[in-house]
């Protein structure tokens, strides 16, 4: 798996595809095996496009035991079927996997995701775990009751450090500190967990010496385990800087960028010359790999803008005591840098639904000394830094899966649009992707990154993950002023074969699981 970008998208033959013990013979009509048995679910009359990247075709498919019985072209008629679905030519492709996600699949509902054809999401990221509660028993209940989505769980670097004793500042580790860490990580990914996430621009991340995660990083191989980053900085000028420091973080294992974009840059040419960076990085023997969102702007903490020196856990009272000018003038520069105050749209309180600038005309301060107000933990915020033209371009990509880096009730479009407006823009309208190549960097690829054998693709004995739509159909519905409007034109989608949602209308909601490593299981 040294190179995953480079892997074939066409491996499966265009002719017949296999059944699960026996073949089907010459596509013409299901082996007795297949007819002897009693099936879930038929799909008929469905264009299949099935994660691989080959071309459309036109298809039935049978569901048994929550995966593919059976793929081909054949009558369902004389068969024991439970229920029947004529797909009318609609496309029927592998349930999506968001490589970046956040929430509590346990506490939260998760139909926005279900709403947009996403059926497995990748918790754990930006250094956090998936949950602020204690792992083990989280991940029980999980195993035990399910969730509307399948789950693939990271332990999260900070908490890691938290739950090791190391205090948030510190930056060198002592070789006691550096023993604790690795017990901690050794026993968090002990329970089923894929990896670990960084989050660097973030506490305690930000304050972490490379050598630090470099121990981790071979705790994480001896798991067959991956590493996923928010990195040091994806500012234009550095943004090259932080995929060698991540790539010199676990050179020997598997490496993925998460939400891969250029604060700053501009242009088609430049998303050029980072990916053939991130390829000639790959071509070396690195296992390197990346996501992306359709949007140009990041949401995250008001304490992006501030310099690390007024970040937890510094006294911030005693900041602006001492240093209020100092912390101003960065501000200043830093907020200007970044597109000035209207590009700040807060999306949590005590502005949700406001720019920067909008709150500080109102009232009538500088945005500087709202800001200050605030301080770096007030408030979270969409932060419009990318350039579309570029930002395009790395989504287009086939070097790069897709991510949502949202959430239930996080307040950016992109927790309920992303897929939708996958299809709806870059398919759709603009022909940017073709269908084929689009619902492989949302399905096979993701699978292939995250080490799931089973999943991704339409085939006879994978999961049967699977979403069902006409593509004309297809409607991304959330703005930046309606973010957690539902996406539309998705009109099944299965979850481990059972219908979790259906003409916009919740069904199961217990059928995801959580997912274990392969060597795990």
């Amino acid at each position: 798996m040294k190179n995953i970008l480079s892997n074939a998208r066409h491996a499966i033959p265009a002719a017949c595809l296999l059944l699960l013990s026996v073949a089907l013979s010459g596509c013409s009509g299901p082996a007795d095996s297949v007819k002897a048995a009693s099936h879930d679910l038929a799909i008929t009359n469905a264009t299949i496009v099935d994660g691989t990247g080959k071309p459309a075709y036109k298809g039935t498919v049978l569901i048994r035991d929550g995966r593919f019985a059976a793929v081909g072209n054949f009558d369902t008629s004389t068969l024991d079927v439970a229920r029947t679905i004529d797909a009318g030519g609609k496309v029927l492709a592998p349930g999506f996997i968001d490589m970046h996600s956040h929430g509590d699949p346990v506490t939260q509902s998760f139909e926005n995701f279900l709403a947009m054809g996403v059926t497995s999401v990748v918790l754990g990221q930006d250094g956090s775990n998936p949950v602020d509660t204690p792992l083990k028993p989280w991940l029980a209940t999980l195993e035990a009751d399910g969730a509307e989505v399948n789950v693939l769980a990271l332990a999260g670097h900070g908490d890691i450090r938290r739950e090791a004793g190391i205090p948030d500042a510190v930056r060198k580790l002592d070789a006691a500190q550096s023993q604790r860490l690795a017990e901690v990580l050794e026993a968090s990914l002990a329970l089923g967990l894929h990896g670990m996430s960084t989050g660097l621009e973030y506490v305690p991340g930000i304050y972490s010496e490379p050598s630090e995660i470099v121990a981790l990083g071979k705790v994480i191989n001896r798991r067959g385990g991956i590493l996923i980053s928010h990195m040091r900085s994806e500012n234009d000028d550095r943004i090259e800087d932080s995929i060698r420091e991540l790539v010199s973080h676990n050179p020997d294992g598997r490496v993925h960028i998460s939400h891969l974009k250029v604060i700053y840059g501009k242009g088609a040419e430049r998303a050029k010359s980072l990916l053939d960076f991130i390829d000639n990085l790959a071509q070396q023997g690195h296992a390197l790999t990346a996501d992306a969102y359709p949007y140009t702007a990041g949401y995250t903490w008001i304490g992006i803008v501030f310099p690390e020196w007024a970040l937890p856990p510094t006294d911030y009272t005693k900041i602006v005591a001492e240093r209020r000018d100092e912390l101003a003038k960065y501000l200043q520069e830093r907020v200007t840098g970044r597109g000035g105050p209207e590009a700040i749209l807060f999306g949590t309180a005590p502005y949700p639904g406001k720019r920067l600038a909008e709150v500080a005309a109102k009232k009538k301060q500088s945005f500087v000394d709202v800001l200050i107000e605030l301080g770096p933990t007030g408030a979270s915020a969409a932060h419009f830094t990318m350039d579309a033209t570029l930002q395009d371009a790395l989504v287009a990509s086939m070097k790069t899966a897709l991510s949502t880096d949202g959430g239930p009730g996080l307040s950016h479009p992109r927790s309920s649009g992303t897929y939708a407006r996958l299809i709806e823009h870059f398919v759709v309208k603009t022909g940017q992707l073709s269908l084929e190549d689009a619902v492989y960097k949302v399905s096979g690829l993701p699978a292939r990154i995250m080490g799931l054998p089973d999943r991704g693709t339409i085939k006879v004995g994978q999961w049967a993950d699977a979403v069902l739509f006409d593509p004309a159909s297809v409607r991304e519905r959330s703005t930046y002023v309606e973010p957690h409007a539902l996406a539309e034109g998705f009109d099944l989608v299965l979850v481990n074969g059972l219908v979790a949602r259906e003409n916009g209308r919740l069904q199961e909601k217990h059928a995801g699981m959580l997912i274990k490593p392969a060597a795990a299981e």
